[in-house]
C-alpha cells in the first residue's frame, strides 16, 4: 500500500526528499511495532531484546553499562532501567568486577540464552514482512540507508569545524 494511502495524505507531499523521510519514519514504526507484537509472548520489549543480543554477543566476556549504552539501536534508552528489569526476570545478571570495585560486569543468563534461543526460532514467521523483497532489493535498500546516514553526519561534522 503506497504511504499517501496509509497515512491518509490529501495533498502531495512538498518533495519526493519530504516523502522519504516520512516513509523512513512510517515504516520505522511499523516494523517496530510489528517487532514489539512478536516480542510480547516472549515477555520482553525491543529494547529489552537489544540488550540481550548485545550481552549475546559479548558471551561469555561481561559487559559494562557504557558498552552496552553504545550499542543500542536506540541511543535514548535507558540502559540502566532495562538491565536491571532484565535482571529482575532472570535473564542478566549484574556482578562487581573482582579487580575494580567501581565497575559492574553484566552477563547474560542462561535463562537469557534460552529466551533468545526461543525467540530466534520464531524469527522466520516475522521475518516474512520484508521477504516480498528480493536479495538485490534487500542489498541495495541496505546501500541507500547507509548512504543516507553517512552524508549528514559528514556534513553536520563538517559545520561544526
Amino acid at each position: 500500500m503506497k504511504l499517501e494511502d496509509e497515512i491518509m495524505q490529501q495533498k502531495g507531499f512538498a518533495s519526493e526528499y519530504d516523502r522519504a523521510v516520512i516513509n523512513i519514519f512510517f515504516t520505522s514504526s511499523w516494523l517496530y511495532n510489528l517487532n514489539a507484537s512478536r516480542l510480547k509472548e516472549y515477555g520482553v520489549t525491543p529494547e529489552q531484546f537489544n540488550v540481550l543480543r548485545i550481552l549475546r554477543g559479548s558471551y561469555p566476556k561481561p559487559m559494562m553499562l557504557n558498552d552496552i549504552s553504545g550499542r543500542m539501536l536506540d541511543k535514548s534508552s535507558n540502559a540502566t532501567r532495562l538491565v536491571e528489569k532484565l535482571r529482575q526476570k532472570g535473564l542478566v545478571k549484574r556482578e562487581i568486577c573482582p579487580n575494580n570495585r567501581r565497575q559492574v560486569d553484566i552477563m547474560i543468563t542462561e535463562a537469557g540464552l534460552g529466551s533468545l534461543t526461543a525467540i530466534d526460532n520464531g524469527c522466520q514467521e516475522w521475518m516474512k514482512s520484508v521477504k516480498s523483497l528480493t536479495e538485490p532489493e534487500i542489498s541495495e535498500l541496505n546501500r541507500i540507508l547507509d548512504k543516507l546516514r553517512d552524508e549528514p553526519a559528514n556534513q553536520l561534522a563538517e559545520s561544526h569545524n
